[in-house]
């Protein structure tokens, strides 16, 4: 019988690597996608065009407003964006971008989606080698969580607890786009940038990030950027 999987689709780079690699593993995908009001909805609309193109079983939506809380500058237009760092410099601090708690608010109703749904496995596309070192993309924070998925859940005491699936936790953003080529991600839908612009800004650490690993791999990048 196929698997059935939750994942975590933000529409970037490495969640639309993760779905593809969710499909490549048999599984029978159900897409999570949040609108927090995030500086960067765009990406929305990325989400939706790579669940279409990666015909997933469904895409759900869930909406909530982490505006009033802020602490991040991606839900407080009233900070500035970081832009023009090195990549020595994103490395130095956990920046303004981390937005509080979130992968514990995703993971959380993805866990209640994978349940109620028979789900067996919840993929997420979290990173412990980008450069931003967000708490909450740690391999640590991941165990943490997986206990929370065994003990919180009637499936978790019962039976098997769901399985939490980070296929892209060790590796470097050249080597996700790899996997993305092998796999088939079409790069063109998906969306990196901060700013929520119509174009990439191309300076935010997002999408230098991005572009930095496929300049490296002497790949063009097929999206659109205001400046390089």
């Amino acid at each position: 019988m196929q698997v059935k999987a939750v994942v975590l689709l933000s529409g970037g780079l490495d969640s639309s690597t993760v779905l593809y690699q969710a499909l490549q593993d048999g599984c029978e995908c159900y897409a999570l996608s949040f609108d927090y009001q995030q500086r960067h909805r765009r990406e929305l609309e990325a989400a939706a065009a790579i669940a279409s193109a990666a015909q997933v079983k469904e895409h759900q939506v869930i909406t909530f407003d982490l505006r009033q809380w802020g602490g991040s500058a991606l839900t407080d237009n009233n900070l500035d964006l970081p832009s023009d760092r090195s990549l020595g410099e994103m490395s130095q601090n956990i920046p303004i971008t981390y937005v509080p708690a979130r992968n514990t608010i995703f993971l959380s109703f993805a866990l209640a989606y994978a349940e109620a749904a028979g789900a067996e496995r919840v993929y997420i596309g979290v990173n412990a080698l980008d450069y931003s070192g967000y708490p909450d993309c740690r391999p640590d924070y991941i165990q943490a969580m997986q206990e929370v998925f065994r003990l919180g859940t009637k499936q978790g005491r019962e039976k098997e607890a769901i399985a939490i699936v980070t296929p892209l936790i060790n590796l470097k953003k050249t080597e996700i786009i790899q996997i993305g080529n092998q796999l088939g991600v079409p790069w063109e839908q998906t969306w990196s940038c901060y700013a929520g612009g119509e174009l990439a800004c191309g300076v935010c650490d997002s999408c230098r990030l991005r572009f930095a690993a496929f300049e490296e791999l002497g790949l063009e990048d097929p999206i659109l950027y205001a400046q390089r």
